[in-house]
């Protein structure tokens, strides 16, 4: 059975580096959105939802490759015959 392989600390602080800078942009974002709708009084675009969602899945897939990831037995083998 594969072992799975732990994250590095330098790993994991970038993976939280990653989480701080996507809540800041959110939240500006957010922000900007709120304050066109006050200032027009009327329904806007809410475009940054697209953004928060394609960025949260970023997000959520950096957290599955860096949390889940085991070896691969064959990758030993692959390079083996790549250098032959």
């Amino acid at each position: 059975m594969p072992q799975k392989i732990k994250p590095t600390s330098r790993q994991k602080s970038m993976f939280f580096l990653h989480v701080v800078v996507y809540f800041v942009a959110m939240a500006a974002i957010w922000y900007l959105y709120k304050a066109e709708g006050d200032r027009t009084h009327k329904w806007v675009y809410p475009w940054q939802a697209w953004i928060t969602a394609a960025w949260g899945l970023g997000i959520i897939g950096h957290a599955c490759s860096l949390f889940t990831f085991y070896e691969d037995k064959g990758l030993d083998e692959y390079h083996r015959q790549m250098h032959n």
